[in-house]
């Protein structure tokens, strides 16, 4: 077996891997996450001419957004636009929700209780458990200190 020093591996890899068109990138992302939160504010608006109030029209928004993003990742149109829009449809609530539905279909195949529940928060978990623990810090901090 031949080994290949950490220099040739790193050039190895150079090679294989296709430079990324940072600008375009940028772009896409920030007009996909633009439209997103577009249509999350005409969503409220929308809500709000109904007769709620802007704290209910916006829970109403997230409750929106999150559906929204969760059908669309089970028919498979979310990961699609996703290639496109990157950290685009990350940032917003809506890469949230389809960080839990992702991994649930695609395990879904093994059974709704060992497959789709227990797979649900494959992704998401680490992000709740550290988010979590990140928070109660935070307001141990700010208690211990009365800031």
């Amino acid at each position: 077996m031949k080994t290949i020093s950490k220099k040739q591996y790193d050039e190895m890899v150079k090679q294989a891997s296709p430079n990324s068109p940072v600008g375009k990138d940028c772009l896409l992302a920030f007009l996909f996450g633009g439209t997103i939160c577009t249509i999350g504010q005409a969503l409220c608006q929308l809500y709000q001419n109904f007769g709620l109030t802007l704290k209910d029209a916006r829970a109403f928004v997230s409750i929106s957004l999150i559906l929204l993003s969760a059908i669309l990742t089970a028919i498979g149109w979310y990961d699609q636009m996703a290639k496109y829009a990157g950290a685009g449809t990350l940032v917003p609530i809506t890469g949230f929700a389809n960080s839990m539905v992702s991994p649930a279909m695609e395990f879904k195949s093994e059974g709704f209780i060992t497959g789709l529940g227990a797979k649900m928060f494959v992704v998401a978990g680490p992000v709740l458990v550290f988010g979590i623990c990140a928070s109660i810090v935070y307001g141990f901090l700010l208690f211990l200190f009365q800031i």
